[in-house]
């Protein structure tokens, strides 16, 4: 899939210097992370991997077209799968997703084994795999003054993802990572850079200049870019085995949460904007 055939990403690359900006870009449903999204995110990587002359990624969230609050933006509200959109695809499309990877496993070892930089600038709510995606993906991780998270899948009767398992606990800790998970409730931004999981916290109209200032650092002639990319790559290899063997045990926990009647009590709760009551099955 080529960057012209994305529907629900943008990818733009200046040819001046390299940086690609890779936006997610469904507004109307606060930037979910849609089957389409994802497939569509993997092929930027594979586009940007493969061109000699992109040197750094960003990524983003599509502000709302209809709202100048900055406050109202979202990087991304989280997974999203509707059936429907399954139908719309064309069969060459379909046959690259995987129903089966709810871990994301492909995504996140395609860019885990990517040299290039990657940084994420969080312009708002990151909910669910809105953040892991970053937390797996990104090298660097830059949030809007406005930017929340929260990790609501033990709340909803289901486990993490794309790696979050196994990276979260080695960067807060074991204890305060099954707080965030077990719990799920929202975290600011100032917390998050107290808890080392972003870099720094930005007033949100300077988020998006500061990235792209940090974005040519990494790259000549400001930076080293062969030195950068092989630090990159000395400090991945020898955790890949690892990340790919806890991407399959939260593939399987995912099949079997997904199946269990917690799950669904969960999603008859919201549907029914109440408090579910779990049953431990």
């Amino acid at each position: 899939m080529e960057p012209k055939d994305f529907e629900s990403i943008l990818y733009e690359m200046d040819p001046g210097d390299g940086i690609v900006t890779v936006t997610i870009n469904r507004p109307d449903i606060r930037n979910a992370l849609t089957l389409r999204v994802l497939l569509e995110l993997y092929w930027a990587v594979d586009t940007f991997e493969n061109d000699s002359a992109a040197k750094t990624m960003i990524i983003t969230g599509a502000a709302h077209p209809d709202s100048s609050d900055p406050a109202d933006e979202a990087f991304s509200s989280g997974g999203y799968f509707n059936p429907a959109e399954l139908e719309t695809m064309d069969d060459d499309i379909k046959q690259q997703i995987d129903l089966s990877d709810i871990a994301q496993k492909k995504l996140c070892l395609k860019m885990w084994d990517l040299h290039k930089p990657v940084i994420a600038a969080i312009n708002g709510l990151a909910i669910g795999g809105g953040f892991t995606v970053p937390l797996a993906c990104a090298d660097l991780i830059y949030a809007s003054e406005h930017a929340w998270i929260k990790l609501p899948f033990v709340r909803i009767g289901i486990t993490p993802e794309l790696a979050s398992s196994f990276l979260l606990p080695r960067l807060i800790g074991f204890q305060k990572a099954k707080e965030v998970f077990f719990f799920g409730e929202k975290i600011s931004a100032r917390e998050l850079e107290a808890m080392g999981l972003v870099n720094r916290v930005l007033p949100h109209d300077e988020l998006l200049p500061f990235v792209r200032k940090t974005a040519e650092a990494l790259i000549a002639p400001r930076g080293a870019e062969l030195a950068v990319r092989w630090t990159k790559q000395i400090m991945h290899q020898p955790l890949i085995e690892e990340i790919s063997k806890t991407l399959d045990l939260e593939n399987e926990a995912l099949a079997k949460a997904f199946g269990s009647a917690d799950f669904w009590e969960a999603l008859a709760a919201r549907a029914g904007k109440r408090e579910p009551v779990f049953k431990g099955q």
